[in-house]
């Protein structure tokens, strides 16, 4: 038996996507940004609330960094989430990130996470806080590649769930994607 739960944005499980953005000063911001994901074949969307630091800042720069946080990152990626750049002026100290300069985006890439997305803005629409960026290049640590290619287990990503409101590990290949449904072909 099914049981309605209501209007909720149950979408799930969710990436937890950190942001990143240089101010005008070149002063760095992160943020915890739960709700983003793909907007188009190079484009990521995320929905950013106007009062964010890191907005202000995007929308100077136009320029952010998507970096997925792990779950052996999972304190200091929830930190940069609870606390605002705009209440504490030594956010990206306290968390003990260490930030530099992503190679193709005006934007600081996080040394500890080893996935991130280098983008330039395309569209904000304060009204419903959608957020559009190109990908620019996608960044990927080669501790987390196998032949090549990213490899989920190794990346290790701190899932959210909106559901309960709790973080979770990737679990295992339940199977492979466009063949497990060819056997009713």
């Amino acid at each position: 038996m099914r049981k309605d739960i209501g209007n909720k944005p149950w979408i799930y499980p969710q990436p937890v996507l950190i942001i990143g953005t240089y101010d005008e000063d070149g002063k760095p911001d992160l943020m915890n940004a739960a709700w983003g994901g793909v907007g188009d074949d190079h484009q990521v969307f995320l929905c950013l609330s106007p009062e964010h630091r890191t907005v202000k800042n995007f929308l100077k720069t136009r320029a952010f960094t998507v970096s997925f946080a792990t779950a052996d990152q999972m304190i200091p990626c929830d930190y940069v989430g609870i606390v605002s750049g705009n209440d504490v002026p030594d956010k990206i100290e306290r968390s003990g990130l260490h930030l530099v300069k992503a190679p193709h985006v005006n934007a600081p890439l996080v040394e500890e996470l080893p996935v991130c997305l280098e983008c330039e803005l395309i569209s904000y629409e304060p009204e419903h806080c959608h957020t559009f960026g190109e990908i620019v290049n996608v960044s990927v640590d080669e501790s987390v590649l196998t032949e090549g290619k990213l490899d989920p287990k190794k990346a290790d990503p701190l899932i959210f769930s909106i559901c309960t409101g709790e973080y979770f590990r990737l679990g295992d290949i339940a199977g492979k994607a466009f063949q497990a449904g060819r056997e009713l072909i």
